[in-house]
């Protein structure tokens, strides 16, 4: 059973890092592929800067690669599972949501999937 422990807290860890709404919109935007950081600002519709240091903390825990084209930063989910976690993590809210919810889950399953 002690085995069992640190596997859990590096579990813990990703759980951690990707428990943000605005992190958890920006993989489901890069589940898509790669690409810069003002394509997912304008279309998460937040400040570039924001979506820099998101990406920072991605990096930094190898969740996200960046690569250079000139002086363009690319950015990319290192391993793009992840997306499907979140995904079928809609499950879970689905099943303790309220009704009112219920239409704008509809919209980001479609939107994700």
């Amino acid at each position: 059973m002690p085995h069992r422990v640190p596997v859990a807290r590096e579990l813990a860890e990703v759980f951690k890092l990707i428990a943000h709404p605005d992190r958890i919109r920006l993989i489901e935007e890069l589940r898509t592929g790669e690409c810069d950081v003002t394509t997912p600002a304008e279309k998460l519709n937040l400040p570039p800067t924001r979506l820099s240091q998101h990406l920072s903390l991605l990096r930094t825990a190898r969740m996200v690669e960046e690569r250079r084209n000139g002086r363009q930063h690319l950015y990319r989910l290192a391993q793009p599972q992840i997306a499907g976690w979140i995904t079928d993590g809609l499950a879970f809210v689905e099943a303790r949501a309220p009704a009112a919810l219920a239409g704008d889950l509809r919209e980001v399953r479609e939107l994700w999937s």
